[in-house]
């Protein structure tokens, strides 16, 4: 009787122990994960740029090229999508084909540019790995501060006269494609379009 008390002890302890490490080896995991998705540099957590309103306006290193500015008309009548993005976070580069794919089927209406900041040759790195070639990448830690970024992968999107049509977190193709939706509607999000949309009232004994 007394080997069998002996043994359920120790296979509980067994237990015990291994769900101790689980759980240690589960907050390890959220540890790595919270810090990959973590801010471009270290940006201040603030309201940023404002919907509706001017864009900041901002010159910016890209990785090739001379310096140009993010905000204000444009001459080619475009719009600007920036999308702010990290070689570290795992969330942005899923959203790499699908910001490719927009930047080659819309080129005429809208320039993708992708933004970050740190080690030039991190960056450089990352973009021949990921096959960005192609693409405008500029490095800035004040155009996230401007832009009120505060978690990746973020968006925003400036249109032609240099107005931010809409600015947010991204995390899905679908979030993506709501910014073009921003900018043929004119809003910045589904409250304001609701708002926006004319309500009917309905008369007492009247039918429609």
């Amino acid at each position: 009787m007394s080997a069998a008390l002996v043994v359920s002890n120790l296979l509980l302890w067994c237990v015990i122990i291994v769900l101790g490490l689980v759980i240690a080896a589960l907050v390890r995991q959220l540890g790595v994960l919270n810090a990959r998705i973590a801010p471009v540099g270290a940006l201040a957590v603030q309201e940023g740029a404002v919907v509706g309103e001017a864009a900041p306006r901002i010159a910016v290193e890209p990785l090739v090229g001379a310096p140009i500015e993010i905000g204000g008309p444009r001459e080619d009548g475009r719009a600007t999508l920036l999308f702010f993005l990290s070689p570290s976070c795992p969330v942005c580069k899923t959203l790499l084909p699908a910001l490719t794919s927009l930047a080659r089927h819309e080129a005429r209406r809208l320039e993708v540019v992708l933004a970050s900041d740190g080690e030039a040759e991190a960056h450089r790195r990352f973009v021949a790995e990921e096959k960005l070639i192609e693409m405008r990448y500029v490095l800035s830690p004040g155009l996230g501060i401007a832009f009120g970024v505060s978690k990746l992968p973020f968006a925003a999107l400036v249109d032609e006269a240099g107005v931010l049509r809409a600015r947010g977190l991204v995390n899905t193709r679908e979030h993506l494609e709501s910014l073009l939706e921003a900018l043929e509607l004119g809003v910045g999000s589904i409250q304001e379009f609701l708002e926006r949309e004319p309500r009917f009232e309905t008369s007492p004994g009247r039918s429609h």
